[in-house]
């Protein structure tokens, strides 16, 4: 199997519709299968699900679960060389699915990629390359991890070799909207921490990538139409609690001793961009 696509739905039955007719479209000339983790909706996703796919696989909690304790779940039953985590509220375009496969197959460094992302009004998402959100950012700029990240462009946004909309390079973190990951990678590093819950699990995984010495990159010669809305959350208690609770894990488990990103079998290396026009 080349690719195994992991899905977490909850009460996006309309969107999650088109998102997964585009992934159809896109995955014509692909051996690839669908994981769709229904974290407990009562929209009828499940029964939209089995009438219009009925050869992806369906898991249907009865209570919400974490994403982290979710995508862990799927990604021990997916077959698929590579995995692709996604949200169920994007569409991809018809070449989405080949053209980042080829790429990660050329790279056989990569171990995570992430593709342009764009509204659905076609305004670019920074966060396309940066991985980051602006609540991120801070976190790292007034913590001082921002230093240990030169390719998330925290601290100069108008540097001259900022990475553009359209260019090809390395970067920190792949955004968790649509990440595709090589297995091979992860049955190494290990897979999402489930201590972050719902947040901060993809930043956390694309840094173990980086210091288990593969690279992650942004790949803009395709792209995906975000909606954004399987991210929105109501501004109450419990979503600050794991909103900025990612945030004191991850400076716990790194800030006070931060390790070195290796560079399998070249010994340590200065953090180098690497751009292609």
């Amino acid at each position: 199997m080349k690719l195994s696509v992991v899905i977490i739905n909850h009460n996006l039955c309309e969107l999650l519709k088109h998102t997964l007719t585009a992934l159809v479209d896109a995955g014509k000339n692909i051996d690839y299968e669908v994981f769709i983790f229904d974290n407990a909706s009562i929209d009828g996703s499940i029964k939209m699900i089995e009438n219009n796919f009925p050869h992806f696989h369906i898991i249907a909690s009865q209570k919400q679960v974490t994403y982290t304790k979710a995508y862990n779940e799927v990604i021990n039953l997916a077959s698929g060389e590579y995995i692709l985590v996604v949200n169920p509220d994007i569409i991809s375009s018809q070449k989405t699915l080949e053209r980042a496969l080829e790429f990660m197959d050329e790279h056989t460094e990569s171990g995570g990629l992430s593709v342009r992302m764009i509204t659905p009004k076609g305004s670019f998402l920074s966060e396309s390359n940066r991985g980051l959100s602006s609540h991120w950012i801070a976190f790292f700029k007034l913590t001082g991890l921002a230093k240990y990240f030169p390719k998330t462009r925290i601290g100069d946004r108008n540097r001259k070799d900022w990475v553009e909309e359209f260019q090809t390079s390395q970067i920190d973190f792949v955004n968790g909207a649509f990440m595709l990951l090589r297995r091979s990678v992860l049955n190494e590093i290990g897979f999402f921490d489930e201590n972050f819950g719902n947040y901060g699990h993809d930043i956390d995984l694309s840094y173990r990538i980086r210091l288990a010495g593969f690279k992650n990159y942004y790949f803009p010669k395709t792209y995906i139409i975000n909606f954004n809305l399987a991210n929105t959350a109501k501004l109450n208690w419990q979503f600050v609690k794991n909103f900025y609770g990612a945030m004191i894990i991850f400076a716990f488990k790194y800030l006070f001793r931060m390790p070195e990103i290796k560079f399998g079998g070249l010994g340590q290396m200065p953090l180098v961009y690497e751009v292609e026009r």
